[in-house]
């Protein structure tokens, strides 16, 4: 497996990541141990950087991934995050970041947390308090990065100045490209990305079908890019993806994920799947290769993103 940096602090991880979300939550009904397989599966393949956050279920997915992992923690990276209640609320002032810590290593089985994200920006705490909260952690050997969770430049500037800032992990696919208006202060910063949908949040296999059919936990049921109108537009772009994908005996999950590995030396995506055949072909698209005339193919199919917003109206929260 292909290595790749993120930051300037020493952060090496593979070229692809696995995020561990909808084992537990957004996605309908899932079975544990399915997920704990495709984590396995995913690190016998050569895969060792593993995303999970608190609010992954509280508690339920990061200890899920402790579980999968615990075999080979030394051999992993593991990412969490803070900055949610359970009531959706946020809250990253500096105790409740040490709480929740503090809980994460229990739920993980760990004595250290690899990487910690703030999951999304509180306004009502200046990012210095919470930089300096997670530089204590990190002086202290319980965390060892900082990342950042759909920040915006002046955050991302002001919380580099307090704690350097490893990663910033945000929405990113063939389907999603505003933080590409981010990539001079990430290069500037000498910040990586961590891409989490690389796969349009499943769109991209070309497995997609119409918001109803979806379990009513399922969040694509009220996804933008699902509903009447967007969703004919993003199946029809798919479409022509995935023939050019298989005129190279490769996926569209595979060209989708190679797109993204194309953009810069210092971009991680974190797919996530809970079936070992998905894991197996993720990782194969570390070794297809995209010429210049496959990415301006692309670009013309999908130049500016998929159609439909990111989110429902009143959903999360994006870039402070």
């Amino acid at each position: 497996m292909q290595q790749r940096t993120l930051g300037q602090q020493g952060l090496t991880v593979s070229a692809l990541g696995f995020g561990a979300m909808g084992i537990s939550t957004a996605y309908g009904p899932s079975d544990e141990q399915q997920g704990i397989a495709a984590i396995q599966r995913a690190h016998d393949l050569g895969v060792t950087f593993f995303d999970t956050a608190e609010m992954y279920g509280w508690g339920a997915n990061e200890k899920v991934v402790g579980a999968a992992v615990k075999g080979f923690r030394d051999d992993v990276i593991i990412a969490t995050k803070f900055g949610f209640t359970t009531d959706f609320g946020q809250d990253s002032r500096p105790d409740h970041i040490r709480e929740v810590v503090h809980n994460s290593l229990g739920y993980l089985g760990v004595d250290h947390i690899d990487v910690l994200y703030q999951h999304r920006v509180d306004p009502e705490v200046p990012i210095e308090d919470v930089a300096g909260a997670v530089k204590e952690l990190i002086d202290a050997g319980t965390v060892r990065y900082f990342g950042l969770s759909e920040a915006g430049p002046e955050t991302i500037r002001r919380a580099h100045s307090v704690q350097p800032v490893s990663a910033l992990q945000t929405e990113y696919s063939l389907f999603e490209r505003d933080v590409e208006a981010l990539f001079p202060v990430l290069t500037e910063l000498g910040i990586g990305l961590v891409p989490y949908s690389p796969l349009g949040r499943g769109f991209l296999t070309g497995t997609a079908k119409p918001a109803t059919e979806y379990d009513e936990t399922d969040m694509r049921r009220i996804d933008p890019r699902w509903q009447p109108g967007n969703y004919e537009k993003n199946v029809a772009a798919t479409h022509q993806l995935t023939e050019l994908a298989e005129s190279k005996d490769a996926s569209v999950a595979q060209l989708a994920l190679a797109w993204l590995l194309a953009q810069g030396e210092h971009i991680v995506p974190i797919p996530g799947t809970r079936d070992q055949d998905r894991v197996e072909e993720n990782v194969g698209a570390i070794d297809f290769a995209l010429s210049d005339t496959d990415l301006t193919q692309i670009a013309d199919i999908l130049p500016d993103g998929g159609f439909g917003a990111r989110y429902a109206e009143g959903h999360l929260p994006v870039w402070n």
